[in-house]
């Protein structure tokens, strides 16, 4: 679901065909004589342009991988792409995601596997990584199992959280830094937002910090007959409270499948980890983190209603 709308940046289209020297630099990174045989745009994603390679070895051995490249490169200082609040950050770079996927060498849960990086854009037409292609699907519009589904998406966080080394991220920093506080352009009830705001203010409670995806949400996972087989965009990856990783998620499910999955995703949560008390706090600090601190983005307005209708079930949770 595409939560957010703002201006195309004047920078690489996240659909655009990657330049021969780049795939030149594919078949170098595989050995001499390598070739890339198709390549083909994977949907999804407003910073990155993603592409689903098959390249064949000088053995003639088949190699399915994916090119990343950092759509808006350069883009390093608050507000700098077209308003996407993740570039506010000026961490959000490709040797943050190399860190990441170091990290998760050996995780339980399968992620990408990094090839090769040209995080300078030297030898590419913007700053790459080469990552090893994940099998699976992205979630369907309506799981078969839902209960199951929840569990499998809960249960396959305590293997991210537990990864050692975690402390060596970038720390978490809110999107939304509450410096200025609008409610979105097509607000229907700006006193929700008022309240939201005023709420999100106060001093942030006491959570576990360690190593978080940051963007936990079904579209960054993939599926096959009703398994979780992977979970990628290692982008956001930072050391803070797990809370985020939780709030997150519930954010989006709620809005694709209705507040009570939100809350059930809580409860499989609580039972694959022995117990797990989640505060609305960090609820709220998920949604307007939807919010930048311009006017460059925005909510889209046939979103408005559903945001609007989980902040008021979350606000419902202070007296």
């Amino acid at each position: 679901m595409d939560l957010v709308t703002h201006p195309s940046a004047p920078c690489l289209p996240t659909g655009s065909q990657p330049s021969r020297a780049t795939l030149r630099w594919v078949e170098e990174c595989l050995g001499r004589g390598a070739e890339v045989r198709l390549l083909r745009p994977l949907a999804g994603g407003s910073a990155h342009a993603n592409h689903a390679l098959l390249v064949e070895s000088p053995s003639g051995s088949p190699h399915r991988l994916v090119l990343r490249r950092w759509a808006r490169a350069g883009a390093r200082s608050r507000g700098g792409a077209g308003g996407d609040p993740r570039f506010a950050d000026a961490e959000f770079s490709p040797e943050r995601e190399i860190a990441a996927l170091t990290l998760l060498t050996g995780c339980e849960v399968p992620t990408p596997a990094l090839i090769a990086a040209d995080p300078a854009g030297a030898y590419c037409d913007a700053p790459t990584l080469l990552i090893t292609q994940l099998g699976g699907h992205p979630p369907r519009p309506a799981p078969a199992d839902l209960p199951e589904y929840l569990i499998q998406l809960a249960a396959a966080l305590l293997s991210v959280h537990g990864r050692a080394g975690g402390a060596s991220m970038p720390p978490y920093v809110p999107y939304n830094r509450l410096d200025q506080r609008r409610p979105p352009r097509h607000a229907l009830r700006p006193a929700l937002w008022e309240r939201a705001f005023e709420i999100a203010s106060r001093p942030a409670p006491d959570a576990p910090s360690v190593f978080i995806h940051r963007d936990y949400n079904p579209d960054n996972t993939l599926w096959s007959y009703g398994r979780l087989t992977g979970i990628v965009d290692w982008s956001d990856a930072s050391y803070g409270p797990l809370a985020i990783d939780i709030a997150h998620m519930r954010l989006h499910l709620a809005l694709r499948y209705g507040s009570r999955a939100a809350d059930q995703f809580v409860s499989a949560f609580d039972q694959v980890s022995g117990g797990y008390a989640h505060d609305p706090y960090w609820d709220l600090r998920s949604v307007l983190d939807l919010l930048p601190e311009d006017d460059t983005h925005h909510i889209g307005e046939a979103t408005i209603p559903l945001v609007e209708n989980y902040l008021a079930a979350v606000l419902s949770q202070y007296t």
